[in-house]
């Protein structure tokens, strides 16, 4: 354990919470949990892997990984995910401009975008920030090679699939400097 305030690891807890809840109202209790493992496990490892890696230490897997996300996202739209995810949920696909969408994605990925600045200061929300992104991008799409063991056909592609196996390493690249890349302690 490190030594956070209990403040900022009760806003981090809070955000997390929100995100899921908003996961939860624009996809329903599955695909929520499937958002679980990449912001409470990144909210988890940021508690327990205590990181003060320095801003140039993350700033290239941060920056392809941002890159990766946006290429992923462009896969998933071209190749209809939400509707393959809609078939296996059975919940409807929302619409892009429904109120819990359009907070889902300004609070993740503002928030994603604030990584930079608020690292580069030691900010302890910005390394939160940092693991949940990584942990999003890293872990939580792998989802994508679950997806088709839900569907009925033979196993095989599943929209998005192809960039995750891109997106994944580059955000592990990042998870690691996270760990391995600390900065000198001010004495």
């Amino acid at each position: 354990m490190h030594k956070k305030g209990s403040t900022i690891i009760l806003v981090a807890f809070v955000f997390t919470l929100a995100i899921l809840l908003l996961g939860y109202l624009s996809f329903g209790f599955l695909t929520a949990l499937i958002f679980t493992s990449g912001f409470l496990g990144g909210f988890l490892f940021w508690v327990l892997v205590p990181s003060k890696a320095l801003y140039d230490a993350i700033k290239t897997p941060f920056w392809i990984t941002f890159l990766l996300f946006i290429v992923h996202r462009i896969e998933e739209k071209v190749f209809g995910f939400f509707d393959s995810l809609s078939e296996i949920t059975g919940i409807p696909t929302p619409e892009i401009l429904s109120l819990p969408i359009i907070l889902l994605v300004l609070t993740s990925v503002v928030a994603w975008l604030a990584i930079p600045y608020l690292v580069k200061r030691g900010n302890a929300f910005g390394y939160y920030l940092a693991w949940t992104f990584f942990a999003a991008m890293g872990i939580t799409e792998l989802a994508h090679f679950i997806f088709p063991f839900f569907t009925d056909k033979p196993y095989g592609y599943f929209p998005g699939m192809a960039s995750v196996c891109l997106l994944a390493p580059v955000a592990w690249w990042g998870m690691l400097r996270l760990i391995y890349s600390q900065k000198e302690p001010n004495y």
